[in-house]
Parts: structure tokens; sequence; C-alpha cells
């Protein structure tokens, strides 16, 4: 694994690139009906002078900001197979993961992170060390193997390397997904320590630390974790947790949110 990892993070170096400008098409504007209508609510003609409902523009397809060309994520057909995991990683120059970190980042809220790293691509032209390291976590993560993805985590701190919200959240999903009682309450130490650095982490962490500690029986454990949460100034979002959890019913569902939200 280690021979694996030196040979990606080898690849960190970019060549110069440039970045070509685009052409935005600003969606018409919907024509506003000004049409008065002075019949009466039971009218027949009520309905046929209504305004016709707003139009919403379809947002921009998401693109790759360093070529400005549509995002085409190359995604394996075995991602448990790891050999060709790190050879798509090593042959696209780690653009494709990076992309993926910055949007993340974006989603989030993280707009002058997500700024940050890409002028660091961009204007020093070549690839940060945390986006290297966090690709061979998700990959070890997608493949299965949350011990795996752990140690890499730890051999990033050991090389000072400072993780970001998509690292954690990368990790964190998969400690608390595995099933493993000691990985479990590893992902809910790290999930401690990203709030601790000064790092929101997002809903869809949150849940999967939750939903972890209570397929494991740790309800306690759940309660003292919130207490910590607004100790710090982190409070749940309640919307977004049933966001998250939507479509879920059953005694997880229920005892996530009893245990965040006392519902």
């Amino acid at each position: 694994m280690a021979k694996i990892t030196s040979i990606i993070f080898s690849t960190c170096k970019l060549r110069p690139f440039r970045l070509f400008s685009s052409r935005t098409t600003t969606p018409p504007t919907p024509t506003r009906n000004t049409k008065v209508n002075f019949s009466t609510p039971d009218s027949d003609s009520d309905s046929e002078s209504a305004p016709p409902p707003p139009v919403t523009p379809n947002p921009p397809p998401p693109y790759n900001p360093f070529n400005k060309t549509p995002v085409t994520t190359t995604h394996p057909t075995d991602p448990t197979n790891l050999q060709q995991v790190f050879h798509n990683i090593r042959t696209d120059g780690l653009h494709n993961n990076a992309v993926k970190m910055l949007t993340a980042l974006s989603q989030d809220g993280l707009t002058h992170e997500a700024l940050e790293l890409f002028s660091q691509i961009k204007d020093k032209a070549h690839m940060p060390d945390v986006v290297a390291h966090t690709a061979v976590i998700e990959a070890y993560a997608d493949a299965g193997k949350p011990k795996e993805a752990l140690k890499v985590y730890t051999r990033v701190l050991a090389s000072g390397v400072l993780p970001n919200a998509y690292t954690y959240s990368i990790l964190i999903k998969a400690l608390a997904g595995s099933g493993d009682e000691k990985l479990v309450r590893e992902g809910t130490r790290c999930f401690v320590e990203m709030m601790r650095r000064n790092i929101r982490p997002n809903v869809g962490t949150c849940v999967a630390v939750f939903e972890g500690l209570v397929t494991g029986g740790k309800e306690d454990e759940g309660r003292e974790l919130v207490m910590k949460m607004k100790e710090m100034g982190f409070v749940p979002d309640k919307d977004g947790f049933r966001e998250v959890l939507k479509g879920k019913r059953g005694h997880v569902f229920r005892s996530v949110m009893s245990i965040v939200f006392g519902d």
C-alpha cells in the first residue's frame, strides 16, 4: 500500500495549464402578465386570466473550472479494484479529484476554502498535497476498506498536511458506516476533531455519525456528542437531518431524531 501511495503522491506536480474563458447564456426573463382581472373570484373567466406560473431557469450543468468544460468523471467499473482506481488517479493527474473537492467545498458554503484551493492550482501550477492524500483516502473508502483509509489519514497528519472539510467527510462516513465498533468510535473522534479545528461538518456527515452510533447501540454516546457539538457552537440542522433521512423510517430514524433533537 505504501508503494501505491507513493506512486500517487508523485503525480502531484502538474504542468502549467491555461484557463479559457467561456460565454454564459443568461436565461430569458419570464414575461410578466400585466392583464388586470376585474372578474369576481367565482367567475368562470378567473381561471382563464390567471397569470402563468413563474418560470424557474434550469441551473447550469457542473463544469471543470480548470478548462471550463462539463464535468466528466470516469468511475472505475469495480471500485474494489484498487490497481485500476490508482491507475485512473495517476493518468487523470488528480484533476477529477480536485474538481470533486472544489464542488463539495462550494456546496457546503466553504467558498473561501474553495477559492484558495483553486488559486493554488491555478497560480502555482501544482496540485496541493491535500488533494492527493484525500484521493487515496477516498479510494480506500469506496473500496470498502475504512481501516486502510484511516491509516492514510494518520500519515496525512504525520506529514503536516491539513485535512479540509471534504477530507473529513469522506473519512468519517467510511468509518461511521463500517459496522465495526472500534472504527465507529474513530469516526466519532475524527468528527469531534473536525469541529475543534473549526471546520463545520455538513449534514450528511453528521447524520452518518449518529446513524453509526445508533446502529451500534451507542445512544448515550450520541447524546454526549450532541452536547459537545453545542458547546463548540455547532447546532444541528433539523430540516437538513430530515432531508437526508428522507425515506428512512424505523428504529434508526426515530432514534437519531430523538437523540439529536429530542423528538
